[in-house]
């Protein structure tokens, strides 16, 4: 439609001295947005959000997508469509709760206030060292079928583990305990974190990357009002499951596509969402050492507009953390995408998005008074 089309020209990289405009017949349709969103987490919401609406209207999964520019800036995303239980493929990088650590950080956090789950047991056991298949099934057995919550007889279960293998495990069972005795959703995935870190070091070879991702989840699991309740709606398959190639689809499936940028040219879907279209993602940072570099990111996020038949939809998360897991609230404002200059300011429509105000506790007063003049005394 030719609203899309605007921004598309407006953005259109120039070669040659030669000004090309692209015009279609369909001149009505709805005007692009740039939603503007309070942080990350809010801008997974805005999304999922804005999906939904148009299915209930109408529009099939299937015929929406989210096109990133690098596959992990869809992590939240991810995270947000499976906690509402929509379905998703995901094309150009490995969806983010089928990678092994994820799935590593969802069990061990199930712990917390399932401590029998065995599915659960047996993937963090086999996360120690020295601990091989035949042991952790038994400390799994040992642990399910113990009198009473099995992380108050912790002590038995490190007697049962291999010799080499106990003080790793007891730190990982005291971290647990310290873990479930915080009662904030935050404060727990901070915990669980905490347990992993050491793990995830011995066991991949890319931790740092790994632990990155982790970080993320943390973040999206501290806007949760109750960690089990929000792990729930995720899902935790069994350690021996994988997961293959993407077929083909049949008649009845339904799912949003999620993407890389390079691995949808050639395609187009009647409504595109873009996340982070902000400087460092889009561009991204690591082409800004060259012209060369930054002629190539317009070019690119040139393709991801042009994806869009009917509807576009770009995001801006305003506000980054400067450390995920800190306690302070040290951060730091995005800048909006140099591609979105004016012209492109003209030709689309500026909509405000704000994460929901927790509910106050029960008996709380709605304002707080307070003293001015008092702090200047």
């Amino acid at each position: 439609r030719q609203p899309v089309l605007d921004v598309a020209n407006a953005l259109r990289p120039a070669g040659d001295n030669t000004k090309v405009l692209l015009f279609s017949d369909r001149h009505d349709g709805r005007r692009p947005r740039l939603v503007r969103c309070h942080d990350a987490p809010t801008e997974a919401k805005a999304i999922a959000d804005a999906i939904l609406a148009a299915y209930e209207q109408g529009t099939p999964l299937r015929h929406q997508a989210v096109l990133v520019r690098a596959a992990h800036h869809s992590d939240l995303v991810e995270v947000e469509l499976s906690a509402r239980k929509v379905p998703y493929r995901k094309y150009g990088g490995l969806r983010f709760l089928e990678a092994a650590h994820v799935k590593d950080f969802v069990s061990t956090a199930r712990l917390l206030d399932n401590s029998r789950d065995e599915i659960a047991w047996y993937r963090l056991l086999r996360l120690h060292g020295r601990v091989g298949p035949s042991s952790a099934r038994s400390l799994t057995m040992l642990a399910a079928g113990s009198d009473g919550d099995p992380l108050d007889h912790w002590q038995e279960l490190v007697a049962a583990a291999p010799a080499p293998a106990r003080n790793c495990l007891t730190n990982t069972l005291h971290g647990l305990l310290t873990a479930r005795a915080f009662g904030a959703a935050g404060r727990r995935a901070e915990g669980v974190l905490g347990v992993l870190r050491p793990l995830v070091y011995d066991r991949y070879a890319d931790a740092g990357v790994r632990l990155g991702d982790l970080e993320r989840l943390v973040g999206a699991a501290a806007a949760a009002s109750d960690l089990s309740a929000w792990l729930a709606e995720l899902t935790l398959d069994p350690p021996v499951s994988t997961g293959g190639t993407a077929g083909p689809p049949v008649v009845e499936e339904d799912y949003v596509i999620i993407s890389t940028i390079h691995s949808a040219k050639g395609l187009e879907w009647p409504i595109v969402h873009i996340p982070q279209v902000i400087d460092g993602s889009i561009p991204i940072d690591m082409a800004l050492g060259s012209a060369e570099g930054l002629d190539e990111e317009r070019r690119l996020f040139y393709v991801a507009v042009t994806r869009a038949r009917d509807e576009l939809h770009l995001y801006t998360p305003l506000r980054m953390p400067h450390r995920r897991r800190a306690h302070d609230d040290r951060h730091s404002y995005a800048t909006v995408s140099r591609f979105v200059d004016d012209n492109v300011m003209a030709v689309v429509q500026v909509v405000e998005e704000v994460p929901e105000r927790p509910p106050l506790p029960a008996g709380a007063p709605a304002h707080f008074p307070v003293d001015i003049d008092a702090l200047w005394g």
